[in-house]
């Protein structure tokens, strides 16, 4: 064989290499998923049966969420890997924006949820909502005897009966970062010393507190909606308690997971695909069907809830972009004073 036709093979043969290279890459979408892996890994897959487009996911673990995907994202900015943040909640998704590490992706889907949980460019979308509540033993307190306010727990008589997750990751460091940014850093300083002179209880993370409370180490604990349903769903003696729920002044937390799309990242057309998806009534119905119950935003799932929605009792009033600048402090402050 001549120099030349040896040469037009080896040339053929690169580029149908990258051709098929290229396909295979243009076939998938990566995605880091804050969300328990029992309720998003099936919605992943149900994708992928939809689309032919493989999900690759990278999900973190219950100590770590969202403070460890973040942190990746962060050092991953100047050379993306990941296409789409699947926050399981939203302070740390504004970080990111701040930081430049999102791209505006806006649809039908996006335009749907009401304006107070999405960005209004585009660069985050909220959907299926967790309400931040009290989660208390029935055989250890009533109902009507229970705290029905979040200040409430820093009483002296409810020393060392309450519990709540370490504040420096997922949604309990969202909750400090939110209360920093509504009810000031001196009084959210002051109520975080008072409850630790309480003796607060302080676990690994929300679902450890829904589990103590159930198994009635704890007479009650600040946990999330879907962890407190999972209890509520096994018949374990418990019962949620929605703080502030009537309250003008301060209301419910409640807190969205987010999508956003990262910019300048590998597979951006699929990102918005599955970005689409995920944000679709269907999508939302599942997750509110699933043990964990998270409350949809979009108006058009209408299906009869467990848990009150956003529409039906009082809501905390927050800017989520002054809680995500207020962050840093709210953690160093919780690493330095709070935490034992």
């Amino acid at each position: 064989m001549s120099f030349k036709k040896i040469f037009i093979w080896a040339l053929a043969s690169l580029y149908i290499f990258c051709g098929c290279q290229k396909n295979e890459s243009s076939s998938e979408v990566v995605i880091y998923t804050a969300l328990d892996r029992m309720f998003s890994e099936p919605i992943l897959k149900k994708f992928e049966a939809q689309t032919g487009i493989k999900v690759r996911a990278k999900y973190d673990t219950e100590n770590t969420k969202t403070v460890g995907l973040t942190a990746a994202l962060m050092e991953q900015k100047s050379r993306p890997i990941c296409d789409i943040f699947w926050n399981n909640e939203i302070i740390n998704t504004i970080r990111l924006q701040k930081l430049g590490i999102l791209e505006a992706h806006s649809s039908a889907a996006t335009n749907a949820i009401p304006p107070q949980y999405r960005d209004p460019e585009g660069y985050w979308t909220g959907f299926a909502a967790r309400a931040r509540v009290l989660l208390v033993n029935t055989e250890k307190i009533s109902l009507e005897k229970a705290p029905k306010t979040l200040k409430e727990l820093s009483k002296p008589r409810w020393a060392k009966q309450c519990g709540i997750a370490r504040p420096i990751a997922g949604t309990t460091a969202s909750h400090v970062a939110c209360l920093f940014a509504s009810w000031g850093v001196q009084n959210t300083q002051d109520f975080l010393l008072r409850l630790r002179e309480n003796g607060v209880h302080i676990e690994s993370g929300n679902k450890a507190c829904a589990r103590k409370v159930a198994s009635g180490e704890l007479t009650m604990a600040l946990t999330d909606t879907d962890d407190a349903m999972i209890e509520i769903l096994e018949n374990k003696p418990v019962a949620i308690i929605y703080l502030d729920r009537d309250s003008q002044e301060f209301g419910t937390l409640f807190i969205p997971n987010t999508l956003a799309l990262i910019r300048n990242s590998p597979h951006q057309e699929n990102g918005k695909k599955l970005i689409d998806f995920l944000l679709s009534p269907e999508v939302e119905k599942m997750l509110a069907l699933c043990p964990s119950q998270q409350i949809p935003l979009n108006p058009k799932v209408k299906m009869k809830l467990s848990v009150p929605t956003p529409h039906e009792i009082s809501v905390q009033k927050v800017d989520f972009g002054k809680a995500a600048d207020l962050w840093e402090s709210s953690r160093q402050f919780i690493t330095q004073k709070f935490l034992p």
